[in-house]
């Protein structure tokens, strides 16, 4: 028997919706909102106001992508938290009409475990390149900076996690006092491409455990471009890309240094990244680096499920609807949801 779920992502400023059958993607349809450009960072009431117009399109495209009708589908799975509420309530009102009307369960869907599942997506029914059980996986995006111990797919613990900011927001906002445009990570990690990583040197967090913490390296960014733009006006200019390589390198050694040690003190060799810097590519060669460094297996995500992706919550519904874990109509969005 063939189980069809139909996935919806609303969290911030992404519209998307999926369809996934028995694990295996069909289909994956976002639509971003570039209105969010002019202000340098996601204005909640325009997101809100944005997946309005874009959510029936896009669940209509996905679907049509599939393949499928609509009554072929078994269940829903909407973002039900953490995010923006008035995106999140899109979302979850959507599909409370859709579900109804379909008269199929809704499954209500954990963001940041999902980003964790897309790992499970299948591009094919032969394809077998899953985590294996127990695995660690690093989440870092621009709320979110984890490290999370995967002992199944309903079996998720934090043993580390940012204390303050978080490392995508580290680069938005770095990117941003730098003048360059938003969103500011993946300027900084084309910039760093033809910079020097060890042109300057920023300070590095001294933190406990696996936790981490980046506001003392923004602090350490700003910092240096005060001091040199007081001796030389056009300093952010002339050296954008050196100062793009040293953020980033900085960032992923942050990064890097307190995986590698929760993975030697709990003995895991298979590791997984995910959420929405695993695009970053000096971030993809440093795993690559500490997999053949330390005999690790590593999982990277491909570029479409490391942003807001509807795939991963279908994925996740998948997964919860053989356990048959619905969710009522009474669901409420949440903005913040413990893993």
């Amino acid at each position: 028997m063939s189980i069809t779920i139909l996935g919806i992502e609303s969290s911030c400023d992404d519209t998307s919706a999926a369809v996934i059958r028995n694990g295996v993607i069909l289909s994956n349809s976002i639509a971003g909102q570039k209105v969010h450009e002019a202000y340098g960072g996601v204005v909640p009431e325009l997101a809100s106001r944005a997946h309005q117009q874009n959510i029936i399109p896009v669940v209509d495209q996905a679907i049509k992508q599939a393949g499928i009708q609509k009554e072929e589908l078994s269940a829903v799975a909407f973002t039900r938290g953490p995010g923006l509420l008035g995106s999140l309530l899109v979302g979850a009102s959507f599909t409370k009409g859709f579900a109804t009307a379909l008269d199929i369960p809704m499954i209500e869907v954990n963001h940041l475990q999902a980003h964790v599942l897309a790992h499970f997506i299948k591009q094919n029914e032969d394809d077998t390149d899953q985590p294996q059980f127990p695995f660690l996986c690093l989440l870092v995006s621009g709320g979110n900076s984890q490290i999370i111990l995967v002992r199944a797919y309903n079996d998720m613990v934090v043993i580390g996690q940012t204390i303050d900011d978080a490392a995508g927001e580290a680069f938005d906002k770095c990117a941003k006092v730098m003048g360059l445009p938003y969103p500011g990570g993946p300027v900084i990690d084309r910039l760093a491409k033809e910079g020097n990583p060890k042109a300057f040197q920023l300070n590095k967090p001294h933190i406990p455990g696996y936790d981490y913490s980046f506001s003392g390296l923004k602090t350490s960014f700003l910092y240096l471009l005060r001091d040199e733009l007081k001796k030389n006006p056009q300093f952010i200019e002339e050296n954008k890309a050196d100062l793009s390589a040293a953020l980033q390198y900085t960032i992923i050694e942050i990064l890097m240094d307190k995986l590698r040690k929760a993975a030697k003190d709990l003995k895991i060799k298979e590791v997984a990244v995910a959420g929405g810097v695993s695009a970053n590519s000096g971030l993809r060669k440093a795993f690559e680096e500490y997999a053949e460094k330390y005999s690790w297996k590593i999982h990277i995500p491909p570029f479409a499920f490391t942003t807001d992706n509807a795939a991963m919550v279908a994925m996740s519904g998948y997964f919860k609807y053989l356990d048959k874990e619905f969710c009522s109509m009474d669901a409420v969005p949440f903005s913040r949801i413990i893993l």
